[in-house]
């Protein structure tokens, strides 16, 4: 303390220590971005991605993940991907109307995709009308030929 009643602004003798090693020295980095700032997922992922060789898969996918947003929403009302095997999209219809309208626009459609997702994701489109019931019941059944109506 000083002779008038203040504070000694005299510094205090430093003791040597862990702070003055520069293998402990801290770096503040204040209010701006640093290097030690946690990073975000997203922009993280496709580091991840391309790492580990995901890059084929992650576009596979997102023939799924995407479909409205690729096809619009009045095609994806009436249809869904159903699966991709090397480069071909198999689409159930809802109804063998809409099967025959979507092969008619299957142009546009794999344009609309290749614009999305590149070229060699889907290279072939299979487009089919909804899964018929069987009409085979039981164990047993008689194998024929010719239409259903014929009775």
């Amino acid at each position: 303390m000083s002779f008038d009643g203040g504070y000694d602004y005299r510094p205090r003798p430093r003791r040597r220590g862990k702070s003055d090693d520069p293998r402990f020295r801290r770096e503040w980095s204040g209010p701006g971005p640093d290097k030690r700032d946690p990073e975000l997922l997203g922009s993280l992922l496709p580091q991840v991605v391309r790492k580990n060789g995901w890059t084929r898969k992650v576009a596979d996918a997102s023939v799924f993940g995407r479909w409205e947003a690729i096809v619009g929403p009045e095609i994806a009302g009436h249809c869904r991907p159903e699966q991709l095997e090397h480069g071909e999209l198999l689409v159930v219809a809802e109804s063998t109307a809409w099967a025959t309208q979507l092969r008619l626009f299957s142009r546009q459609i794999h344009a609309k995709l290749a614009a999305a997702l590149g070229p060699s994701v889907v290279k072939r489109l299979k487009i089919v009308g909804p899964k018929q019931p069987t009409r085979s019941y039981g164990p047993r059944r008689v194998r024929f030929n010719g239409s259903r109506d014929t009775f």
